[in-house]
This record gives C-alpha cells, sequence and structure tokens, in this order.
C-alpha cells in the first residue's frame, strides 16, 4: 500500500489548487507514486486562456488525461531509449558517434572523438545550432540531422558541460535510429511507453492522433496576482512555436515529447524501482546505475548560466537551482521541462513525482519556486 494518509492528500491537494487559484497557470496535473503504486493523481484547471483561438468555445477542464507538452521533459524518454540498446549490447557508453553513424563526422577530426557517453552528459560540445531558432526546420528530421551533421563543436568534447538544450535530441535520436534501425518515436513507443502502459505519450503526435494538446502560455514574471488572461510575455516568444500543430506532430526529442503527469511519473517509478515496474522491466538494474550516475557537473553551465549536475539523460539532485526540492538528496534524479513541468524520483523512498503544466514561467526563480513547494509537501508526507 502507498504511505500516504488522507490528511496529507488533502495536505497536498490544497497546495496543489492554490498554484491555479493565484494564476500560476490555467491548468496543471499532479501525479505522484509511492512503492510502485499511484498515490497522488490530480487534475484542475482548464487547458488554455478564453481566448486561446481554437475556435471550439474556449478552453476545456484539464483532467489526468489531457496531454501536454512536455519541453525537455522528453529528453529522459529519449535517453533510457537509447539505454535500452546498450542493456541489448548494440552498442556502449564509451563508443564514438561516428563509428554508428558515419556521416556524423569526419574522421581525424575533433568531432569524430565525441562519445556516446558525452552526448547522454552534455559534455559533446555541441550545446547549440542553427535550428534552435528554426522551428519551421523541425518538422524534416533529414534536414534536422544534416544540420547535426554540419555543425562543429564550440569546445572540445568532454571539456565541460554546457546544456545541449535541443541539439540533445537530435543527436539520441539519429543514434537510436542508426542502431536499432526505428525512429526514435517508434523505438520509443516499443521499448518504453508501451511496456509501461503509458498510453498517453509520445515524441510527437501521430498522424492519426488528434491535435488536442493543451495550450501553453507564458507569463510575465511576478504576476501571480494578475488575471492570467493578460499575462503573455518574454516567454512566449518560446511558448509560442509549440502550440502549433507542425511542431506538436514534428519529431524533437528534446522538447516535443506529448503527455501527461501521471504517465511521467509511471516512468519515474519504474526508475526508481531499479528498471521495473508491476512486473515489466525496461532496462537492468546495472543500466539504470549508469543512467542515474553523475557524470558531469559545473558551477556554472555553458547554456544554462547556473550550477548543473549530469548524469546520463537526467539531472541530479543536490544544486541550488534544481527543481526537485529544497536540499534534495543527491540521489534524487529527474528533469524539468522549459519553466512548465518536472519529473524526479528518489529511489530510496521509492518516490516518483512529475508535475505537469501548461502555464510556462521565469524558470530559475517562479517555476523552481512553483515546483519545489510540491516536491517538498511529497517529500514530507512520505517520511
Amino acid at each position: 500500500m502507498s504511505r500516504l494518509s488522507e490528511t496529507e492528500r488533502e495536505r497536498i491537494a490544497a497546495r496543489f489548487d492554490r498554484h491555479l487559484e493565484v494564476g500560476l497557470h490555467h491548468g496543471a496535473q499532479l501525479a505522484v507514486f509511492v512503492d510502485g503504486e499511484l498515490a497522488i493523481d490530480l487534475a484542475g484547471g482548464v487547458t488554455g486562456p478564453s481566448d486561446g483561438g481554437d475556435g471550439d468555445g474556449g478552453p476545456e477542464p484539464t483532467t489526468s488525461s489531457q496531454r501536454h507538452v512536455l519541453f525537455s521533459c522528453t529528453k529522459p524518454y529519449a535517453a533510457v531509449t537509447l539505454h535500452t540498446l546498450v542493456d541489448e549490447g548494440k552498442l556502449a557508453y564509451d563508443d564514438r558517434v561516428v563509428d554508428h553513424w558515419p556521416a556524423f563526422a569526419d574522421e581525424g577530426s575533433e568531432k569524430a572523438e565525441i562519445t556516446v557517453r558525452q552526448v547522454l552528459s552534455h559534455t559533446a560540445g555541441l550545446p547549440r545550432s542553427p535550428l534552435d531558432a528554426r522551428p519551421d526546420r523541425w518538422p524534416d528530421w533529414e534536414d534536422c540531422i544534416e544540420a547535426i551533421e554540419d555543425l562543429e563543436p564550440t569546445f572540445p568534447p568532454g571539456e565541460r558541460a554546457a546544456y545541449h538544450s535541443l541539439t540533445f535530441g537530435w543527436l539520441v535520436g539519429e543514434l537510436v535510429r542508426r542502431v536499432s534501425g526505428d525512429p526514435i518515436e517508434e523505438a520509443a513507443a516499443k521499448r518504453v511507453f508501451e511496456p509501461l502502459g503509458m498510453t498517453e505519450t509520445g515524441i510527437g503526435l501521430r498522424e492519426d492522433e488528434p491535435d488536442d494538446v493543451a495550450t501553453l502560455v507564458g507569463f510575465e514574471a511576478f504576476d501571480r496576482c494578475r488575471d492570467p488572461g493578460e499575462g503573455l510575455g518574454d516567454h512566449r516568444l518560446v511558448a509560442e512555436p509549440f502550440n502549433e500543430e507542425s511542431v506538436h506532430r514534428s519529431v524533437v526529442p528534446a522538447a516535443n515529447g506529448i503527455g501527461t503527469a501521471r504517465d511521467m511519473a509511471r516512468f519515474y517509478a519504474c526508475l526508481a524501482n531499479g528498471g521495473e515496474l508491476e512486473g515489466t522491466r525496461i532496462l537492468s538494474a546495472e543500466t539504470v546505475d549508469a543512467l542515474t550516475t553523475l557524470e558531469a557537473e559545473t558551477d556554472e553551465d555553458g547554456t544554462l548560466s547556473r550550477p548543473s549536475r549530469f548524469a546520463l539523460g537526467v539531472w541530479k539532485g543536490d544544486t541550488p537551482a534544481d527543481p526537485f526540492g529544497s536540499l534534495t538528496p543527491p540521489r534524487v534524479f529527474g528533469h524539468a521541462g522549459l519553466g512548465s513541468s518536472v519529473g524526479w524520483a528518489d529511489p530510496e523512498t521509492n518516490v516518483a513525482f512529475a508535475y505537469v503544466t501548461n502555464g510556462v514561467r521565469e524558470g530559475s526563480f517562479e517555476h523552481v519556486t512553483r515546483v519545489r513547494e510540491l516536491a517538498d509537501a511529497v517529500r514530507l508526507a512520505r517520511r
């Protein structure tokens, strides 16, 4: 049985509701697994602003099955897909990328020395690309891959950590395609989502799926007490492309996962339990250990300009800026998505947490404050 009392659940639900009441976002979901069981499954608010422009008379109530854009919470899904290939002996962490993807680099070049481990730990030296500001190019996978092949490292591979905000996804995704023979969206579905029963999650939308994704809103800083319908600010420029159907239907393995908090919590519950959930194993315990072991850390991330600690596809806790809770134990691992969502696992307490919203808030303070409040409430309830 999950060890959360009804009083504790009500206390957590009250905090969840408060975020909606003060206008931190239009809608949200919170899901928590404890000891492999779904202990909390909350949804509230609506799917977007009243002027969302969807032409159907306005937003709908947010339910636990409402799909959202997950931004960088997508990265661990792509990474775990690659880790399943390591489990099968089809590649190794210290393989050079070029050995599986010959067009990636010219033999003898600095770029040719980039390893799978460096890609997964954000130390490959390819943190940015011309694709980052070109969502019009994202629907064309081959075009994106050619752009990555043309990219040159901005610092020597393995020299320092710099978050690969979008390039991570094309690097991992093409490696998966080259090694498994399946496009990353299909490989992730076969190897991760379907085995774990993550029926509401995918990397992008397929042609036969309706575009019923919640509408994202970028809020101005510190407008918590204002009408959120008037809160579009700087983050709008980032959020806007992710409201386009063309982006929803693209394959961007670093940023356009479509899914729910309930599915994300299932994913982290599996990893918290050593790669197995409800009798289904997607990774060996040894590979989960490799996935979640600290690989690179820096006091000044070359992209995020803050302290970062990277394992092989997930962030590690125990930094002043991590979104996993106050004074997070170093063992905690997970990932956040652009000022909107976060998922994490604590293997020692066997807790998995996912919080997904359609409100993009200033990431280094507002979003971290928002998600830490709920994470702390869950962590205290579990003690």
